[in-house]
């Protein structure tokens, strides 16, 4: 017997602690696959800020040139208007806004290419999670998760590219020119200011980002809430629980409403320490060039250059708190999609594994045991054969077992021990697109997708023409109904396939099973959920999808399955009679008290109704 690892021990994350910096290095690959264009776009934040930086250099020789002139000889200025400086100052401003668009521009394609490839990715692998990740996990947070993660690459991108880099290299280029050209005290008084000011602000948003963090994650939660109650609208309606779902609803939204609030009394403190130390620092620059203006040291242009400089660089500095916490925030988003990418993927193909080749679809169970939880386990040691072209069927009470044979069938879960071969084939050493693509089930709950009926029989096998389509619903009886509606096979279906009855939807499963053309079927008690005259109808067209064809069916009203080869019966993970229908009632055991219960209830049943008619 072949051991494996079991699953139910498998976590259901790998621990990651990622730093931002880990974050960052994970995001910067997707974004250096054009990496032609981040250079040339870094080049034109550099032209633009260069540009920007001329512009107050310019305006300051224009008024160093009219100045003299205007104090002597009014007439004289205006006649020797300096036009040269004027058109390189109009020319500099210019510059500045055809760089900063170019470089969006250029940069542009980086980032959607990057939100799109990663949300692809994050998506894709999703799907390749096993059933127990998504059973256990809320579809309104992940989803919520990817749409903040892709959202937050264009902010982090738009932030640090447009608005941090710009900043600190005009810094870069002011201190150094303040240096150069002036007192010593003028870029002291500039850098402390500046690195008080980004201390200051790290430190409070540092501490406010939990505030926000608090706000994002009740709004996690109150959206899964709402999608919750919306999605089973039915079953709120039925026992009248509007209030108590809007309750429910307002509670959330009361905590993420004081977490809102919290968060903006911390902005307020920020947004006046902010301004505190840029009034200071600009108070003091200025009070150093009136200072050399008086003296002589200076000129009237210095002066206005000097507070130009000041400020270019404190007003995108004003909403340095906003950017470091949406940065913050940004990187705490982006690290939750990538640890979607993190989650244990449970069924994995073997580097090795080959397509499954069926030649007839004989199904073996080899001493398969599997647990859900390690804790109770649900099979045990089970072993049974489904001969090529045969229909068995299983039979049991509730958790016995049954529904379990079909998700392993499928690969969802991996055993525990034992195997499962097709035509000689172990499951786990094929691939599962080619398992899958080999196996057609028909569920109890049919769950359609809110799109037209043409779409959802198109699913079993995408890209089928229309010709194929109405060929499979004519094979599964719904033809006709689908032409009596008014948009026909492009009548919506609704969330779910809410606006089909369970007969309809049941038809829809069948048709899309037989476009899908398997060579395997499982029915996994596809007629309990119908009323008796709906039941006979779609088990003719059952019988007839399944001939010719190893059909597995899992059952509850053991009158659907008396034509079946043979019978299990599963009693708490254990096989314990199997044979035909006549053979097991010969036997008079579990089946046969089974098969008497459910026909004395069907008498009863049958007994009331005539009462009543």
């Amino acid at each position: 017997m072949r051991r494996n690892s079991s699953n139910s021990d498998i976590p259901a994350q790998r621990p990651r602690n990622r730093t931002d910096s880990d974050t960052l290095r994970m995001l910067l690959p997707y974004l250096w696959q054009y990496k032609w264009r981040v250079v040339f776009a870094i080049a034109c934040l550099v032209g633009a800020k260069v540009a920007n930086m001329g512009v107050p250099l310019v305006l300051k020789d224009i008024i160093d040139t009219l100045t003299p002139l205007i104090n002597s000889k009014p007439m004289l200025a205006a006649a020797a208007m300096p036009v040269t400086l004027l058109m390189v100052y109009g020319l500099l401003r210019l510059s500045t806004t055809v760089f900063t668009e170019l470089r969006e521009l250029l940069f542009a394609r980086v980032t959607q290419n990057a939100v799109r490839t990663i949300a692809i990715q994050v998506f894709d692998y999703l799907h390749a999670l096993s059933l127990r990740f998504h059973l256990d996990r809320q579809t309104g947070g992940v989803t919520r998760d990817i749409e903040r993660g892709s959202r937050a690459i264009s902010s982090l991108v738009s932030y640090t590219l447009y608005s941090i880099l710009p900043t600190l290299v005009e810094i870069t280029l002011v201190i150094a020119y303040l240096y150069w050209k002036y007192d010593v005290w003028f870029s002291i008084i500039t850098a402390s200011a500046l690195i008080f000011y980004i201390v200051f602000t790290v430190k409070v948003t540092e501490w406010r980002i939990q505030f926000r963090k608090t706000m994002n994650d009740l709004d996690s939660k109150a959206n899964v809430r709402a999608v919750d109650s919306l999605i089973n609208y039915e079953t709120v309606k039925y026992f009248g629980n509007e209030r108590f779902e809007s309750d429910r609803y307002n509670k959330s939204m009361t905590a993420w409403q004081e977490a809102a609030i919290r968060s903006q009394t911390s902005l307020t403190m920020l947004n006046t320490g902010q301004s505190a130390i840029i009034a200071l620092a600009v108070t003091a620059v200025l009070w150093r060039a009136t200072l050399g203006v008086l003296d002589g040291s200076m000129t009237l242009g210095d002066l206005v250059l000097v507070n130009a400089f000041m400020i270019q660089l404190y007003i995108p500095l004003n909403f340095l708190g906003v950017i470091y916490r949406e940065i913050k925030q940004s990187l705490a988003d982006i690290e939750r999609m990538f640890s979607l990418l993190d989650q244990n993927q449970e069924i994995q193909d073997t580097p090795d594994a080959k397509p499954l080749v069926v030649h007839g679809g004989h199904i073996q169970f080899q001493q398969v045991s599997f647990a859900y939880d390690s804790r109770r386990e649900v099979l045990h040691s089970l072993s049974f054969e489904i001969p090529a072209g045969h229909t068995v069927a299983v039979v049991g009470h509730s958790g016995a077992g049954k529904s379990t044979l079909s998700r392993l069938l499928y690969r969802f879960y991996e055993v525990s021990s034992g195997q499962i071969l097709i035509d000689g084939q172990p499951i786990q050493s094929v691939t599962q697109r080619s398992l899958r693509a080999q196996i057609g089930i028909v569920p109890q709950d049919t769950v359609l997708f809110n799109d037209s009926i043409a779409y959802n029989i198109a699913y079993g096998r995408p890209g089928a023409s229309q010709a194929d389509i109405e060929a499979a619903a004519k094979s599964a009886h719904i033809h006709d109904f689908i032409m009596s509606l008014p948009d026909g096979y492009n009548a919506q279906v609704g969330e779910r396939g809410l606006k089909l009855s369970g007969g309809e939807k049941q038809r829809v499963a069948i048709a899309r099973t037989i476009l899908k053309n398997p060579s395997i079927l499982i029915f996994d008690e596809a007629t309990s959920a119908l009323d008796s005259r709906s039941e006979r109808a779609i088990q003719n067209e059952l019988t007839e999808l399944s001939k010719n064809r190893t059909t597995l069916i899992i059952a509850h009203r053991l009158s659907t399955i008396v034509h079946a080869n043979q019978i299990l019966v599963l009693q708490q993970g254990e096989l314990i009679e199997a044979g035909s229908h006549s053979e097991l009632l010969a036997l008079n055991g579990e089946y046969a008290r089974m098969w008497s219960l459910q026909q004395h209830d069907q008498g009863n049943r049958s007994n009331d109704g005539n009462k009543m008619a």
